[in-house]
């Protein structure tokens, strides 16, 4: 049997990959990801078996890696940030499970990486010192009234609050669904920073607050991060503080 390892790519930019990601996929034979990660490490991927799928695909995809480690290739999967927040991990851990133990896979285990989270937090300042709660706003596998009640309830909570997916064509208002939600236990003026293609070429940042940053241009390469009732902004930057005494 071959291994099956999952690997987090990190948000793009090759400098923010571990090094134990980039060994990883140097030993592996099959490299298996959407197509968007695939172009990423493309430069590594040289006299390799390259597995790649749109978005929307998972599931066919990681059949297919696990399929090649149990024929014997020590295969990857990759995912950007780390596999292991809304990554593949999961799905592909479940696939392996599913087969018999006498043909079962090795599992490699998961290569962390920075997630999208950590650094859009980076480009904002200090966002994340105190808790916090991700939250994802696609509905493609969790019920829309689940996710409305998460964010009430963190928000209730006063997490600070990070968003995946904010926005896309299909579910456009759903960022407004969420900023009506927080009014009614945060104040308009709490920070919000907006961070898309953080680490890549094309990362923008904008802070903005709760009144008005659905104003701005937010996609489903943003992170949208939400402060608490302690949250503030100075000289640019967003700073949720811990509790110290300065």
């Amino acid at each position: 049997m071959g291994k099956i390892t999952v690997v987090g790519i990190g948000p793009g930019s090759p400098e923010e990959m571990t090094p134990k990601a980039h060994k990883t996929i140097e030993e592996a034979q099959v490299v298996v990801g959407y197509t968007t990660y695939i172009s990423l490490i493309e430069p590594m991927l040289k006299d390799k078996e390259i597995i790649g799928t749109g978005m929307m695909q998972e599931v066919d995809r990681c059949k297919m890696a696990v399929e090649a480690a149990a024929n014997g290739r020590d295969t990857v999967v990759v995912s950007s940030g780390d596999a292991g927040i809304y990554g593949m991990a999961g799905l592909v851990l479940e696939l392996v499970l599913q087969y018999p133990v006498e043909k079962r896979p090795e599992f490699g285990g998961t290569v962390a990486g920075v997630s999208a989270v950590n650094a859009a937090a980076s480009v904002l300042g200090a966002p994340l010192m105190h808790d916090f709660a991700v939250i994802s706003l696609s509905d493609w596998l969790t019920p829309w009234e689940l996710i409305q009640k998460r964010v009430r309830l963190a928000g209730e909570g006063d997490f600070v609050i990070a968003l995946y997916n904010p926005k896309s064509k299909s579910r456009p208002d759903y960022i407004e669904v969420v900023q009506k939600i927080l009014l009614d236990s945060r104040k308009p003026t709490t920070p919000v920073g907006i961070v898309t293609g953080a680490s890549r070429e094309q990362e923008k940042c904008v802070i903005s607050d709760l009144a008005h940053f659905t104003e701005e241009e937010i996609g489903m390469f943003s992170i949208v991060i939400i402060g608490n009732s302690h949250t503030y902004v100075k000289d640019g930057y967003m700073v949720t503080p811990r509790g110290y005494k300065v």
